[in-house]
């Protein structure tokens, strides 16, 4: 891998405001180097998790905290006219609540000093076909789930010594396994959204005797938190209600449990908004450094711009410290340099002008 043109290439994804394509980066750098040494570089070796941390660790040297937290979740970079493989699938986004075609990435973001760095990913690869029996179309499905993904990274957060307090985690990835591993084999606290039909008993007793009931039926003010026991938990975690509003005026109650007895409500929510760092990556990566704006058509090559827009998001939120400016105005600034030079260019060579125009 030509890690050299790797990162000219996140440069060129960060400055772009279209499709990013290897024709476009050698004429952007005029001979400095080829067409076929940027394709080359996309189509060499396909870089792994493992690569990223060894691209990334020494930004996270700089900034870890032992109360840094991790927040892990997934996203959908869609990619609709793109041919379909193992990793350029279908797969049903929540948030839509329709089936879209793109790539599905898990991140675990670490988050410390104000800083938000990704240190691990996967890709979700659907590597097996099968015949789906009620429609009787052929399908692509993973092999692993994403709660085995989500506990691989953690390991891998932990193996490579990043040192953190708590894991952030949305509904989705709040499995019984989940808090068994971060809690009892890895040594950390969560937080984590529940479902509002999950079963809980109120007591060891009620445990024991199989007495569960949904905790959107528990009679319980809004912000005050509550010990309870869950199937499969062996050690008993702290709930909160909390009443939210969107940004759209939308009002909706979400449920969150901590394996941390000692935190009050206040201080639960505050650490939990920490994993909102998740959403702004998400919407960064889309935005802001071309994640989905690249014609690459094979695994390699795509996953291969996928890192390369991960160390772009690197660039800019470094860069974000740095100015004290957010991703977008720190892209707007970009935008308006863009324009300066063929503006000004334009006006030195003297278009007709309506300065001279006789009046009617």
């Amino acid at each position: 891998m030509n890690y050299q043109i790797l990162d000219l290439n996140s440069d060129y994804l960060l400055s772009s405001f279209g499709q990013t394509t290897a024709t476009g980066l050698a004429k952007l750098v005029d001979g400095e180097i080829s067409h076929d040494q940027i394709t080359r570089m996309l189509a060499s070796e396909k870089l792994t998790s493992k690569t990223w941390w060894k691209m990334i660790k020494p930004q996270v040297r700089q900034i870890q905290q032992e109360d840094g937290v991790v927040g892990i979740d997934d996203s959908i970079a869609e990619k609709p006219f793109t041919d379909e493989n193992e990793i350029i699938c279908w797969h049903y986004d929540h948030a839509k609540g329709v089936t879209v075609k793109g790539i599905n990435f898990m991140s675990a973001l670490y988050e410390a000093q104000g800083v938000t760095l990704p240190v691990a990913f996967e890709l979700v690869a659907k590597t097996e076909t099968y015949l789906d029996p009620k429609t009787g179309k052929e399908k692509r499905r993973s092999l692993e789930t994403k709660n085995e993904r989500y506990r691989r990274m953690l390991q891998a957060v932990c193996d490579n010594q990043i040192p953190f307090r708590y894991v952030l985690n949305d509904l989705w990835f709040a499995s019984a396994e989940n808090m068994r591993v971060v809690k009892l084999d890895l040594k950390k606290e969560f937080i984590m959204g529940l479902k509002c039909n999950r079963k809980v008993a109120l007591s060891e007793a009620d445990k024991a005797d199989g007495r569960y009931q949904r905790i959107d039926q528990l009679d319980r003010p809004e912000g005050t938190t509550l010990i309870i026991y869950l199937e499969g938990v062996s050690f008993p975690i702290q709930l909160i209600r909390q009443v939210f509003t969107n940004e759209d005026g939308f009002i909706g109650v979400r449920y969150l449990v901590t394996s941390d007895l000692t935190l009050n409500a206040d201080q639960l929510i505050t650490i939990y908004q920490r994993r909102w760092k998740v959403e702004e990556y998400h919407r960064s990566l889309k935005q802001n450094v071309a994640l989905t704006k690249s014609p690459t058509r094979t695994e390699t090559t795509q996953t291969n711009h996928f890192l390369a827009a991960l160390w772009s998001f690197v660039k800019i939120e470094l860069l974000k410290v740095r100015t004290k400016k957010n991703h977008y105005q720190l892209k707007s600034q970009l935008y308006l340099s863009a324009l300066q030079q063929p503006f000004h260019e334009l006006r030195q060579l003297q278009p007709v002008s309506l300065v001279d125009a006789p009046v009617a």
